[in-house]
């Protein structure tokens, strides 16, 4: 299913996936997708969806809609394609079509599916462990584990109304904090959790220390305060 990624200054900060026929994006609240800059027509530009092909329109917006960087009116859009709007970019994502010929290939009767290939022989004198399959559990070593014991992270909620909770990071972008006031996103990374200050007067503070647009990295134990609120950010050794 196709789906849009925006970010600002490298910072993901909402994924949306594209289920309608039309989808508006613009400033004003009631757009599918909201981005809230004054860079931003209030109806800045729509997406629509036929079949898996996804068109992008701009709808005379003030500064305009680019496409890898080059202005466009209407545009067909490829899977990685980078949408820019003021100092968002949009990254489209749709890597439905093609992606298994098993799946995509048509059988008529009487056809045989084709038979996986056959691995070569090991050449004469090659290890033997050259063609053996891999120990129970192997596959689960080295970065592959790492990254799987960075996604056991949480933040726990210290003070306010909701002191005591505890909000698992599951998802790629958390954004934490009151709209209009302060509002920071926790981002997953392969190697851990970066956080980054994205909307609201009020910075957010990491130990004491403003955090600005740039990500900053998250370490087990750190303390945030967004808005009044006091949190700690707790990660799995």
């Amino acid at each position: 299913m196709p789906k849009m990624i925006v970010s600002i200054d490298g910072v993901v900060i909402k994924e949306v996936q594209l289920t309608k026929d039309r989808t508006t994006l613009g400033r004003r609240p009631y757009n599918d997708i909201v981005i809230d800059n004054l860079a931003v027509s209030g109806e800045h530009a729509v997406l629509q969806l036929t079949g898996n092909e996804v068109y992008l329109e701009d709808l005379n917006s003030t500064n305009g809609t680019y496409v890898n960087g080059k202005a466009v009116k209407k545009q067909l859009l490829q899977n990685n394609d980078t949408v820019e709007i003021g100092k968002y970019k949009i990254k489209f994502i749709n890597e439905a079509p093609g992606a298994t010929f098993e799946k995509t290939m048509i059988m008529k009767p009487g056809m045989v599916p084709p038979m996986p290939a056959k691995p070569a022989p090991a050449p004469a004198g090659a290890p033997a462990a050259t063609g053996a399959p891999a120990p129970a559990g192997a596959s689960m070593s080295g970065p592959v584990h790492a990254e799987m014991a960075a996604m056991n992270a949480s933040i726990k909620v210290l003070s306010g109304a909701a002191a005591g909770r505890e909000v698992p990071l599951v998802k790629v972008v958390t954004t934490i904090g009151k709209p209009g006031v302060a509002v920071a996103a926790i981002t997953k990374r392969a190697h851990g959790f970066v956080v980054a200050h994205v909307e609201g007067a009020n910075k957010p503070t990491l130990n004491g220390a403003a955090i600005g647009p740039e990500p900053v990295t998250l370490k087990n134990g750190d303390m945030l305060e967004l808005a009044g609120t006091q949190m700690q950010f707790l990660q799995a050794g």
